[in-house]
């Protein structure tokens, strides 16, 4: 089972569910996770009900949305790998810290405890200026592999970078056999 977990990059979250439902169609059983955000805010992009309806219809299960929820994912509930698309530069700051005051961050330790893989697909529009060095920090660590990234748009948000979800599959699959997908920068 893949753990597939979504923070609040809002903008980014139809691409995010394109990957999931590839993950999907491949035959990937997956157990969806969101922030608490997630859960429960409805934005321009959506309503935050609709997003969870979404979830449970591709992947027949609610989603996790709680710290206590997500605590046994790494002792009792062990997932062969845990996907956070997208994962916001909150999100990151507070793995890179230890912070697990969330359902995503506690995921993430808890399945980290297990040596089993990460896969990041960060969106930030800090990535390249106060979160560059919660990147270096979370490359440093075991086990946490990064869906390349590029700046969406260097003129207007010229600190900012978004994974390219395309290569969400062959990052996971490198991940897999304990490899880096390519360069995180493209």
């Amino acid at each position: 089972m893949i753990g597939f977990a979504m923070c609040g990059s809002y903008c980014t979250h139809r691409k995010s569910l394109e990957q999931l439902q590839l993950l999907i169609e491949e035959g990937k059983d997956i157990l969806p996770i969101v922030s608490e955000n997630v859960f429960s805010t409805d934005t321009r992009f959506g309503k935050a009900q609709e997003l969870q309806d979404k979830l449970f219809a591709l992947c027949g299960k609610e989603s996790i949305h709680t710290v206590v929820d997500a605590e046994p994912l790494g002792p009792k509930l062990q997932l062969d790998a845990l996907i956070i698309c997208p994962c916001t530069g909150n999100t990151l700051a507070k793995m890179a810290q230890g912070i697990t005051d969330t359902a995503v961050t506690m995921a993430a330790k808890a399945h980290l405890r297990g040596d089993r893989p990460l896969v990041i697909a960060l969106a930030s529009n800090d990535a390249l200026s106060a979160n560059l060095k919660n990147i270096a920090t979370m490359l440093n660590r075991k086990n946490v592999y990064f869906v390349p990234m590029v700046q969406d748009d260097p003129q207007k948000k010229p600190h900012s970078l978004v994974a390219d979800f395309s290569l969400l599959r062959p990052t996971l699959d490198a991940a897999l056999q304990g490899k880096q997908y390519q360069k995180i920068f493209i």
